[in-house]
């Protein structure tokens, strides 16, 4: 043996020894453990756990975990099987079939069909607030066990993320089916009979929600958890303490800078703000435009001009938000960034007031106006509506900020159109026929909370939008949708503020955080303790 093959042999053994740590880092990852309780903390309210009547990430989080849907989605917006283990949308975009799982089971034991399936949809579509969401549906066709076709009037490319858990929950017709009225079943909330990994064992309205895993889930092997409590507390820090102290080992939809930067600094915790691209979250103020002087764009425009965004987000939220332009999220493939925007510009916001007709009176005023701001959000809402208060006195508006004693009374004033401005966060809630479409059409001028409250009215933005919900070419439905933006952004009916900065602050052991595009308002079936 020569010197040279030796040599060969000590580089190679080296080379494996060096090669060592980096192969151990790509051994199969430890698999998930079984067991342990989740402890969620949440200030949102929930009337009920059932989501195919109530919207709402109150309601999202246990029915998730409920009820199945047809689909789930990943976190690059691909749709994935679900209790659907195949689908086709047809080409023609006016129907879709679902081919369901065998062996699937409600929580009761009964098989979940197409049946159920078909029952679901048209029960969606009668009661659940999101009419755009299953317009078009006009049947579904249940032509065996297990093929449920979703039959539509005309092409709905919405349809497929409209199967996703906080859209579209699988409820079981022999429960629900018995004619009493959906919304104010008593099953929505009392023996609770789903198709998902968890099964409701308890609930406390305005307290607590306790789900505990269904060793029947359709999904072999899941969930992994044992159970999962959902408490309900309105104080955000009294959850953090219990967050730190380890009473609680999940806490979604956290939004106050203060609270997230002790959670960011704490290494005992984890903080991400992934997985919440499709709930498309954005703070804006949105003027009523039936009313003056915000019937003129003019005045709308004056008020944009004296709001520094960056200021904003900076100062007010802490670094945490993100300045937004547009009616569309930027993490939606559908917006653009070339918006018409509004830099801060006291001397032009004037200008604009002055050839309006409103001109600085002999006491510095050129008029009155109110603000109001939904309840609950004091950093996202409450100090924006303060800080334009601020502002627009510096060109000569006086701003009277209003505060409402709870939710109810707040939609109730928004609703009846008795308002000149509020402040307040709405969901685009993933595709735009779903979530965006319903705040700017006509023909949803309706005396009810998150419609077109702002009495917006273009037929050019009802055709684009009508056109647009319509196309199954994503490159074109994009096209007809930017230039629904720059209408909107230029007739300002709304201001848009800042994308809010919701986040997930977890425990260090708490693994699979959920962080697809529904994040926490999806199926808790793959997390686990470490």
């Amino acid at each position: 043996m020569n010197h040279l093959t030796l040599s060969r042999r000590k580089s190679l053994a080296l080379a494996l020894l060096a090669a060592l740590p980096h192969m151990s880092s790509l051994a199969a990852p430890e698999a998930p453990k079984r067991g342990g309780t989740l402890v969620v903390g949440s200030t949102q309210v929930m009337r009920h756990v059932n989501g195919a009547v109530q919207s709402g990430i109150a309601t999202a989080m246990p029915s998730t975990q409920i009820f199945a849907s047809p689909l789930r989605f990943d976190d690059k917006w691909n749709a994935q099987p679900y209790l659907a283990e195949k689908w086709s949308l047809a080409a023609d975009g006016k129907s879709l079939t679902l081919n369901l799982r065998k062996g699937a089971v409600f929580h009761d034991g009964k098989p979940i069909t197409s049946e159920d399936v078909a029952f679901s949809i048209m029960s969606i579509k009668a009661n659940h607030p999101f009419t755009t969401m299953f317009g078009p549906v006009e049947k579904v066709e249940t032509p065996d066990a297990h093929t449920a076709i979703i039959r539509m009037s005309t092409p709905h490319p919405a349809i497929i993320l409209a199967m996703a858990p906080a859209l579209c929950p699988i409820i079981p017709k022999h429960i629900y089916g018995d004619g009493t009225d959906l919304k104010v079943h008593p099953r929505n909330s009392t023996d609770v009979v789903g198709s998902g990994p968890f099964r409701m064992t308890e609930f406390k309205a305005g307290q607590r929600v306790v789900l505990e895993r269904f060793d029947k889930f359709f999904l072999a092997g899941k969930p992994y958890l044992d159970k999962i409590i959902i408490n309900v507390n309105p104080d955000s820090n009294n959850l953090l303490l219990g967050l730190e102290r380890g009473e609680y080992q999940m806490l979604p939809y956290g939004t106050n800078s203060t609270e997230l930067k002790r959670v960011a600094s704490n290494p005992k915790l984890n903080l991400t703000n992934k997985g919440f691209e499709g709930i498309g979250s954005l703070n804006w103020l949105a003027f009523n435009t039936a009313k003056k002087p915000l019937n003129d764009v003019n005045v709308r425009k004056a008020i944009a001009m004296t709001i520094d965004k960056k200021f904003i987000s900076k100062a007010l939220h802490g670094g945490f938000s993100q300045p937004a332009d547009g009616p569309i999220v930027a993490s939606s493939p559908f917006a653009i960034p070339d918006v018409i925007t509004y830099p801060l510009d006291l001397k032009k916001a004037g200008e604009l007031l002055d050839a309006a007709g409103y001109k600085v009176g002999a006491n510095g005023e050129r008029m009155k106006l109110t603000i109001d701001y939904i309840p609950g959000g004091d950093e996202q809402h409450k100090s924006v509506a303060e800080y334009l208060r601020a502002q627009l006195k510096k060109i000569g508006v006086t701003l009277e900020v209003r505060a409402s004693a709870d939710f109810p009374a707040w939609a109730k004033r928004i609703a009846t159109r008795d308002f000149d401005m509020t402040m307040d966060t709405v969901f685009n809630w993933g595709d735009p026929v779903i979530g965006v479409h319903r705040t700017y059409l006509s023909t949803n001028i309706r005396p009810i909370i998150w419609t077109n409250t702002q009495s917006y009215n273009n037929p050019k933005v009802d055709e684009l939008l009508n056109t647009a919900g319509g196309l199954l070419d994503p490159t074109k439905r994009k096209a007809y949708y930017a230039t629904f933006q720059k209408i909107v952004t230029d007739e300002l009916p709304i201001h848009f503020i800042n994308n809010t900065p919701y986040h997930t602050a977890t425990t260090k052991n708490v693994m699979n955080v959920p962080t697809t595009i529904w994040g926490p308002a999806s199926p808790y079936d793959e997390v686990y303790f470490k």
